[in-house]
């Protein structure tokens, strides 16, 4: 080639770049215009979240444990009553060792966050979040704006940075949580007193200031910039200057890490248009990084398209025609002993079959203990779940709802179950928030399964299969409404034993084979229907 050719192909290969690194930021609604959701969401269907910070140091306590160690009596908030005790016994009264302590005492010091997503991708989980910051306004990252973060204090790691180079080896999608934007009156609480006993009537913690330090730890730290300022201190100016400094702190952590996922907490944009502005600087970074929107947001928002729709501990009661998620638990969303586990192996494939059936993806949180460390008893759990995804990933991966979501609706659970949530704040939400199934519910009727497409198959999922038999599915007959075409081969995935099956104008009657000791949902291919 001649040097004068290859001077304009390199130049035609350039300008382009250059052209489109020169655009103008888009406003949020230019954005939302042009926006689509990217395929490694809408086809990832399973995910891992780790809901992973200083508040796991402590054992017991809740999942708000940085609010109700501050608090004798927490009120109808029942989840949080061990909190102030156990704080007493194990590390004193919180007027001088409060929550920051709590923060120092955490070291992640067993963190491999390799072998956590090496892990993760092997049990099925096609993209990854971590926790970036809490109510607890801690950031678990190395933040220019913020002092008290994962990297000054505790830990003395960027876990976010970490997390983010172990996704990128791995191959998978990263996101984070935020859910910060709830401190100012979450934390109250550390501005309090005692009400009765010894120490009645001594300030908590939240009143300490920056001379307070010298010569602790904590030296040169400003407890104000953790806790804020007391309520009596707070003016206008200064609520307006805490939400500037979270749009600076969220925007870093996401351009910074380019996130493939921003998750908020909360109903709405965070603070408003405070919010949004963090929003429209996330997506403006990743169309300039990668040439069109390839991120997700998600929450608990409403009429906003290019958001994707986030259900906490519970499921849609239908088809939704836009991509959510549903989020769940083992027990408390920080590893805690004081409750029982409301999951198990069984109750979350049933989630995942649930929600794949209605158009949404699972995200499960793994509840790490403080060290790094999947705790035993859930290895265990995710161990079976990562032998079902696998076995079932035909009807998993890049699936799609059928016409309707499932046959013999009998076992979808009303009542709410709430579990570290404000039943007040909950009441007044219509959503489908806290509807989940647990251990606790009774189980699906023997006849009641979900439906999933792919490539021209139709999915059928038995939500408790038991011991075996016959199952009917009205919904598959010849002359069902959903307009049932002849079946050709049922085949059990994971299975080369024979499908014996028979279909007529009213229904599909299916024979399910016994399998000791397996009693998990079982998925059907079903080939010619559709």
């Amino acid at each position: 080639m001649k040097a004068g050719k290859f001077f304009v192909v390199l130049l035609s290969s350039i300008l382009p770049v250059a052209t489109f690194s020169q655009q103008k930021e888009l406003s949020w609604e230019e954005l939302r215009n042009q926006y689509q959701f990217p395929k490694w969401y809408t086809e990832a269907r399973f995910g891992i979240w780790v809901h992973w910070g200083a508040q796991t140091q402590p054992d017991s306590g809740g999942g708000w444990y940085a609010r109700h160690m501050y608090m004798q009596d927490v009120g109808s908030q029942a989840w949080g009553k061990n909190a102030y005790p156990y704080h007493l016994r194990h590390y004193g009264h919180p007027s001088e060792i409060g929550y920051k302590d709590v923060i120092h005492a955490w070291k992640a010091e067993k963190l491999d966050t390799d072998s956590l997503l090496r892990y993760f991708k092997s049990i099925g989980a096609k993209y990854f979040m971590a926790l970036a910051n809490h109510h607890d306004h801690f950031d678990n990252f190395n933040s220019t704006y913020h002092a008290w973060n994962s990297v000054n204090v505790g830990p003395k790691k960027d876990i976010i940075g970490l997390f983010k180079q172990s996704a990128v080896k791995y191959g998978m999608p990263f996101g984070v949580s935020s859910h910060d934007d709830r401190f100012l009156g979450w934390w109250l609480s550390a501005f309090g007193a005692d009400s009765s006993g010894p120490k009645k009537g001594i300030p908590y913690d939240g009143n300490m200031t920056k001379e307070d330090g010298k010569g602790k730890w904590w030296e040169g730290l400003d407890p104000a910039d953790l806790y804020g300022l007391p309520p009596a201190k707070r003016t206008p100016e200064w609520i307006a200057g805490v939400k500037k400094n979270y749009v600076q702190r969220q925007i870093e952590l996401v351009t910074k890490y380019d996130v493939d996922m921003l998750w908020f907490d909360g109903y709405g944009f965070p603070y408003g248009d405070y919010g949004k502005q963090v929003c429209t600087a996330y997506f403006n970074d990743n169309l300039r990084k990668h040439g069109k929107i390839t991120a997700i947001i998600a929450g608990k928002f409403d009429k906003e398209p290019s958001i994707a729709k986030d259900i906490e501990r519970g499921s849609a009661t239908e088809i939704l025609p836009y991509p959510w998620q549903g989020i769940i638990t083992f027990t408390d969303w920080f590893l805690k002993y004081d409750n029982p586990p409301i999951h198990n192996a069984r109750t979350i494939i049933e989630a995942l079959a649930d929600m794949n059936s209605k158009n949404g993806n699972l995200v499960l949180n793994v509840e790490l203990q403080p060290d790094g460390r999947i705790p035993g008893w859930q290895k265990m759990i995710l161990d079976t779940i990562g032998r079902w995804i696998n076995r079932n990933a035909a009807a998993i991966y890049a699936s799609k709802p059928w016409k309707t979501f499932g046959d013999n609706i009998g076992g979808r659970q009303q009542e709410k179950i709430i579990s570290n949530a404000d039943l007040a704040a909950v009441k007044k939400q219509k959503s489908n928030d806290f509807n989940e199934r647990t251990v606790a519910s009774k189980p699906y009727p023997q006849d009641e399964v979900r439906f999933t497409t792919d490539k021209g198959n139709l999915y059928i999922f038995v939500m408790n299969p038991g011991k075996g038999g016959a199952v009917t599915i009205p919904s598959l007959g010849y002359q069902s409404p959903y307009n049932s075409k002849k079946i050709s081969s049922v085949r059990l995935l994971g299975s080369r034993q024979k499908i014996s099956f028979k279909q007529s104008a009213q229904e599909l009657r299916l024979n399910i084979p016994e399998t000791p000791g397996d009693t998990y949902t079982k998925v059907f291919e079903v080939k010619g229907v559709l």
